[in-house]
């Protein structure tokens, strides 16, 4: 089995360099004017298909659908006991894939400089500031929508494309027309997805905190679901490959076909029908 290290506090990510492209997008604004109460705003647009991604350290990340065409991204700082809420900057990024909206903490001189790249790119740390970020995002029908943060929650509505979500201490709540992944280490993960032809592997892993997963009738998926201290539970009828044992099990729902991974050490794991 995988193993998982257990974080307390996380203070640095790195990533490795950027490298970007030009891509085909119908409009991207630059941050409004920032309301009473918020300090970033921004508003653009993307085909069906982007994806806006949002890359905070401390703080909650949030998407509701929007009711329109336009993406609206807000945030709020909230000063820490340590480091200057003023030094917390925001960046936009623009790439083949959508664009990323990332809360820049300042750089040590020593160390090299933070950068807002998407999915794993780029490089963001925190030295003595630990501001919090809160994110709420407005994202349209088929925008997929990605939120990244380390020391806060992912949550979403039901939002009408792929969501990503990935924490370390924080749960993962979040619902999608489309697919789902998402990951944590200390918190749980419950997530609703409407679709079952998603391309490649699916996989949720967390280690203190447990896993819910309700996927739609008719799906097909070879299914890997580990726990360490806890139970599993599935409402699919399940073709079961090897030994059923209390906390382990490899199977086929379905047709199978498409790899869905679920690991845990201290939470069950649960596979539901969609409502």
């Amino acid at each position: 089995m995988r193993a998982f290290p257990i974080l307390a506090v996380l203070g640095l990510i790195s990533y490795p360099a950027l490298d970007a492209g030009d891509f085909a997008r119908e409009r991207h604004a630059a941050p409004a004017a920032v309301t009473q109460g918020v300090d970033f705003e921004w508003t653009g647009r993307l085909a069906a298909g982007k994806t806006i991604e949002i890359k905070g350290i401390n703080g909650d990340v949030r998407a509701e659908p929007a009711r329109g065409s336009e993406i609206e991204v807000t945030a709020t700082k909230r000063e820490g006991r340590r480091g200057d809420a003023d030094e917390v900057t925001f960046e936009v990024v623009e790439h083949a894939d959508g664009v990323t909206i990332c809360a820049m903490y300042p750089s040590e001189p020593h160390d090299d400089p933070n950068e807002c790249g998407p999915g794993r790119r780029g490089h963001m740390s925190v030295h003595d500031n630990d501001t919090e970020v809160d994110f709420t995002v407005r994202v349209p029908l088929g925008v997929d929508f990605a939120g990244r943060t380390v020391n806060g929650d992912v949550e979403t509505g039901p939002l009408g494309g792929n969501v990503y979500a990935h924490t370390v201490n924080g749960g993962v709540e979040v619902a999608a027309a489309g697919f789902v992944e998402a990951h944590t280490v200390n918190g749980s993960i419950h997530a609703a997805m409407g679709r079952g032809d998603w391309d490649g592997d699916l996989e949720f892993h967390t280690v203190n905190g447990s896993i819910t997963l309700e996927l739609p009738d008719g799906v097909g998926a070879e299914v890997r679901a580990r726990t360490v201290n806890g139970a599993l539970e599935t409402d699919f009828p399940l073709t079961v490959q090897g030994r059923w044992g209390p906390r382990s099990l490899t199977g086929t729902i379905g047709d199978g076909g498409r790899r869905l991974e679920l690991e845990t050490v201290n939470g069950s794991i649960r596979l539901r029908r969609g409502r």
